[in-house]
């Protein structure tokens, strides 16, 4: 009995000496791994990298910028549903243990020890405290050291974050798959669906990811992704989570797997968007690009924009089409799967409802096409082979040595690749198309805010990134000339002034011999009105009366307008020879729209950050009364407007007038604006030497529009190619079917201005005698002549002053000098 005690005694202190030198050991290793272990506090400042979106006005997506794409969703906002899923596929015990699974961890060490020696990854046992201290603190490196530091870091955290929070960071951190962080971006990737929207098997899908999101993709990997799937549904089951019923329903379902584009998704928003893209860069660099997490509203309208980019590629392609054919663009062996071998041809992605397509065979009147195949989402090329039918009729445009061809042959031959598109007269069959080699701009602008409404910077982004809307430096040409007209209606002109049309000769200086500018038709007038120098741009009036005026005070009124920073005070400046942007000269009409207050051009309206609050807003018009808590019998809120005002609201209406002549009876009157828009517009079209650039900007008073027509290298676009023939169209189309559901408003008239009948040639007031009568407008002290005396005729003239429509001869009238004339 005595030996008995005393072995037991001596087992007891032998255990006792073991535990204590156990929990020595223990000890040591826990401080040993402890104090190399990263500070856990920063996951309370964690701020994750957010993808910035742009959105158009209406709220609809435009682009999404990131380097990780990852929303960041507060767990209050997360449903049930999703966390269930995400609990029973990865820690069904999550809100009752305190970091660490020893269940699971028991089941993984049995695990291990039975796959020792196969080269197997032995399986985890992490609980998803364990994963967000992985994810965040931690390596993915496979060691027991790691795991050590986990175990240490995840009970840590559960002593200082709430369960709530630490799913929180989980669910946002995770990577999901096709380029996906978090489940808020996932939801979108995947399913085209906001978190709150996801079903049952949507959200289990979702959940099977954390472990291998490549070893589940839903293209490549379909029918383990499947599986994978349906055992997290059975999970979700087991644990009470859902229905069993209701389990065995999701689990008959497909994927249903939609993924999202990670570029623009409003069609044809491509520069815009781009541009945006850049302005955010330069305004807040890139990390806050991409992963500042902004989220930014534009002031794209959708239905605009699509409007403007079909009024443009028209455009273009009426021009190129009316310029001949220049081949395919790529050829091909047709022999065995042609179908492989085109889809291995690069062609545009944004030129629908165009296709791609290969010629088969030719005979005379037809050509046999087979259409490019497209790729699924794991890029695999379908099988399926789509054939037409491509008549001679429509190919006529596609003309041989300048006539239309007689025989399909003399235009394509077996494996070209063309372009088509749908014949949409009759089934089956297509239209030869050609892209462009012109070029061009749009620009929609709101007159009174200086927003951009839509913007197409050329005819295929994904052909030229370069935005003409704002990146092309072109010569304005004509279209510049409004300005000069305003900066001589502002100071003392008015629309019935007389400016001699005639020959003039100007002494450049020293060595630099003598301009002598001209007329587009080569022609001259006479003394002629004001308002007729702008309906009929009249080249040789504009320089007589920028010589009167005086050429540093229209490079003021330029630099007001915002068209240039520093005009050069040189004649030829005043015809439009300075380069700037479709943007700028766009912005300066908007000025005059809306009687001559300074606006900034801008894509953005408001930018806030992840937290919602706002960093940026276009506008800054003050509100007096808006931020009051209620209604208390206090006057009605007011805004204050402090912006430059630029002209006088009466010269902006007087200059509107004149340019609603361009429109109605001038270098723009035969496009149709009055029959086919049906709308007040006014506009000025601008043709530069040699035809290299095509303008017209015009406006009404909701939208102001600019289209400009050139190479991007610039060379002619051949005799006869104006402003008034390519861009006017353009605008008269967008504006057509854009206003379609909008008053046609009249322009303003300001207080003060009188309206007077005068002769529409002479300017003189109307007679009862006078047959073309219109109503002009006048400033206060100012009426039309009943005589007049001329600007820029000085009475030294063979054979006296010529008379209102007399033409005159470029070897008569000659004037060395402007004089100052008469002003009325």
């Amino acid at each position: 009995m005595r030996f008995l005690l005393r072995f037991l005694g001596f087992l007891f202190a032998a255990g006792t000496i073991v535990f204590v030198v156990g929990v020595a050991a223990v000890s040591g290793l826990l401080w040993h791994y402890s104090k190399d272990l990263p500070d856990y506090s920063q996951l309370r400042d964690y701020e994750p990298p957010v993808m910035t979106r742009v959105h158009a006005a209406d709220g609809s997506l435009v682009g999404e910028y990131a380097r990780e794409r990852r929303l960041y969703l507060p767990i209050q906002a997360v449903p049930k549903l999703v966390i269930s899923a995400f609990l029973a596929a990865e820690d069904k015990n999550f809100y009752e243990h305190g970091g660490l699974d020893f269940t699971g961890i028991a089941r993984a060490g049995v695990n291990y020890v039975q796959n020792l020696g196969s080269n197997r990854r032995p399986q985890g046992a992490s609980t998803i405290t364990q994963q967000v201290a992985k994810n965040f603190l931690l390596t993915n490196e496979v060691s027991m050291t790691r795991k050590i530091k986990e175990a240490l870091l995840a009970l840590k955290i559960e002593r200082t974050y709430s369960k709530d929070k630490i799913l929180e960071l989980y669910l946002n951190e995770i990577y999901l798959g096709l380029g996906a962080y978090g489940i808020a971006a996932a939801s979108l990737v995947y399913f085209d669906k906001s978190v709150s929207e996801l079903n049952v098997q949507e959200a289990a899908y979702l959940a099977a990811l954390p472990k291998a999101p490549n070893n589940y993709h839903p293209f490549r990997q379909r029918e383990r992704a499947l599986e994978r799937r349906n055992w997290v549904i059975d999970r979700m089951a087991e644990a009470g989570f859902i229905k069993s019923a209701d389990a065995e329903t999701a689990k008959k379902t497909s994927l249903g797997v939609t993924t999202k584009s990670s570029v623009a998704h409003t069609f044809s928003a491509e520069y815009f968007a781009e541009e945006v893209r850049r302005e955010l860069y330069e305004r807040y660099g890139e990390k806050k690009l991409y992963e500042g997490g902004l989220s930014v509203r534009t002031t794209l309208d959708p239905k605009m924009q699509v409007i403007a980019r079909k009024a443009l590629t028209d455009g273009l392609v009426k021009y190129d089409e009316a310029h001949g054919y220049r081949g395919a663009f790529a050829t091909i062996d047709i022999s065995g799967d042609w179908g492989t071998k085109l889809a291995d041809v690069k062609t545009l992605n944004d030129v629908a409802p165009w296709r791609a397509a290969v010629v088969l065979e030719v005979s005379d009147q037809s050509a046999r096409v087979g259409l490019q195949p497209g790729r699924d989402p794991a890029g695999r090329i379908d099988r399926a082979r789509d054939i037409g039918i491509l008549p001679l009729e429509n190919m006529k445009w596609a003309r041989v040595s300048g006539k239309a061809p007689t025989k399909v042959s003399q235009v394509l031959n077996p494996g070209d690749v063309i372009y088509v598109e749908t014949d949409a007269k009759k089934d089956g069959q297509f239209r030869l198309r050609q892209v462009p080699e012109v070029s061009g701009g749009i620009v929609v602008q709101d007159p009174q805010t200086g927003r951009v409404l839509a913007m197409v910077g050329g005819f295929s982004y994904d052909q030229s990134q370069f935005n003409r809307a704002t990146q092309a430096l072109r010569q304005p040409g004509s279209s510049f000339k409004p300005l000069v007209y305003a900066a001589a209606l502002d100071n003392g002109y008015t629309p019935s002034s007389v400016i001699l049309d005639a020959p003039i000769e100007l002494d450049q200086g020293p060595g630099l011999g003598v301009w002598k500018p001209e007329n587009y038709e080569n022609n001259f007038f006479g003394p002629s009105t004001l308002r007729f120098g702008i309906e009929h741009s009249r080249n040789v009036m504009t320089v007589r009366l920028s010589q009167d005026v005086g050429m540093p005070l229209i490079a003021e009124y330029a630099r007001r307008f915002g068209v240039y920073d520093s005009l050069p005070p040189y004649l030829s400046f005043s015809l439009g020879a300075g380069e700037t942007t479709l943007l700028r000269m766009v912005t300066a009409y908007s000025m005059i729209d809306n009687g001559g207050r300074k606006v900034k051009p801008t894509l953005i309206d408001r930018i806030q950050d992840r937290y919602g609050h706002t960093v940026y807003r276009h506008d800054e018009r003050e509100c007096i009364g808006c931020s009051a808590a209620k209604w208390e019998n206090q006057p009605e809120p007011s805004l204050i407007d402090r912006r430059q005002q630029v002209i006088d609201p009466m010269t902006a209406y007087q200059i509107t007038s004149i340019m609603e002549g361009v429109v109605l009876r001038g270098t723009a009157g035969g496009v149709g604006f009055q029959k086919e828009v049906g709308k007040p517009v006014a506009g000025k079209t601008g043709t530069t030497n040699d035809y290299k650039d095509a303008w017209f900007v015009g406006f009404t008073t909701d939208v102001t529009v600019g289209v400009y027509f050139g190479f991007d290298k610039p060379r002619s676009l051949g005799r006869g190619e104006t402003g008034g023939k390519l861009a006017a169209p353009v605008v008269k189309d967008f504006m057509k079917y854009a206003l379609a559901d909008k008053p046609g408003a009249p322009f303003r008239v300001p207080p003060g201005i009188k309206l007077i009948r005068v002769d529409a040639k002479t300017g003189v007031r109307a007679g009862p005698e006078t047959t073309k009568a219109i109503l002009e407008a006048f400033k206060p002290g100012t009426a039309p002549p009943d005589g007049y005396s001329t600007v820029g005729y000085d009475g030294q003239q063979s054979g006296g002053a010529p008379f209102f429509g007399q033409r005159i001869s470029p070897e008569s009238g000659r004037a060395v000098r402007s004089g100052t004339g008469g002003l009325y």
